[in-house]
């Protein structure tokens, strides 16, 4: 009978949260009228609060080997706190396709320097390379398919924007590495994740007084925010610090290309947009890239 490996395992959790952070742009469609900023900070801080809840008795369990990680948690919950505020902004900013993928594009990049730096095994693989190329190659596909960003967007704008996606790339890799270390250093991914999104959340929260005008104004915006702290936020997140176990930073990274694909998909048969043929080749590409990563 056939058996799925451990690498396996981890891939296709991490995959399943992919799927999951791929409604999020659908999602919160049917919420225009919330700041974009509020969206993350709600749903990033409240997914923080419940995981840390969740993970309250492996706290214990770990506090020892919590405490020789002060320096890393400390600086992963800030990078999380970061993210989602520089992630929207940038998508706003840039236009949804750009400011998503350089965030999303740049993060396995951001990855692999981390481990080159910080983690003892730090050899990339050819076919980690090959498969980040071809992922890449595929994204920019299904990006410049798509029409040009927002008319009003204008040339500094989009900079800036571009610059925040790195941040957020930046960002997303520095807490994944955090949380992976942590994890391959004994402490149980329910603490290593609770622990960062417990702090973060504290971090993150506070913002919503200056950004949370009309989250609770309608019942769609109730469903909306609701939905994003739950499923991708809560749960997503589980599934991928779950998947760290036995997948390393980088190759986690470059799997979560397949939300920019889930995106598109849910953009078409949910949204009504319009994806020519450029763009379903460069998701044939990232499907190639992802098959490459799950052979580990």
């Amino acid at each position: 009978m056939f058996q799925l490996t451990q690498y396996q395992y981890g891939s296709l959790s991490i995959l399943f949260a992919a799927v999951l952070w791929g409604t999020t742009g659908t999602v919160a469609s049917f919420a225009p009228n919330i700041s974009p900023l509020a969206i993350g900070a709600f749903s990033m801080g409240v997914g923080g609060v419940i995981q840390a809840c969740l993970a309250v008795r492996h706290f214990g369990l770990d506090v020892c080997r919590l405490r020789q990680h002060k320096a890393n948690i400390v600086l992963s919950a800030l990078a999380l706190a970061i993210y989602p505020l520089t992630f929207y902004s940038s998508m706003q900013l840039a236009g949804v396709a750009i400011g998503t993928v350089i965030s999303i594009a740049s993060a396995p990049f951001f990855s692999v320097l981390l481990e080159c730096l910080f983690s003892k095994h730090n050899m990339v693989s050819r076919r980690w390379l090959m498969s980040l190329v071809i992922g890449l190659i595929g994204i920019a596909l299904l990006v410049f398919s798509e029409p040009s960003a927002e008319a009003h967007t204008t040339l500094n704008s989009r900079e800036v924007g571009v610059m925040l996606g790195l941040l957020a790339g930046l960002t997303y890799a520095g807490y994944s590495w955090g949380a992976k270390a942590m994890i391959s250093d004994g402490v149980r991914s329910q603490s290593a994740m609770g622990i960062i999104f417990g702090l973060g959340a504290m971090l993150l929260l506070p913002t919503l007084v200056f950004t949370g005008d009309n989250l609770f104004s309608s019942v769609t915006n109730i469903l909306v925010v609701s939905y994003m702290a739950l499923v991708p936020m809560c749960l997503g997140y589980i599934a991928f610090g779950f998947g760290l176990r036995y997948v390393k930073a980088s190759n986690a990274n470059v799997l979560t290309l397949f939300e920019p694909v889930v995106a598109a998909a849910l953009a078409v048969i949910v949204v009504g947009e319009f994806i020519p043929v450029l763009g379903w080749i460069g998701i044939v590409l990232i499907m190639v890239c992802l098959l490459l990563q799950a052979k580990g």
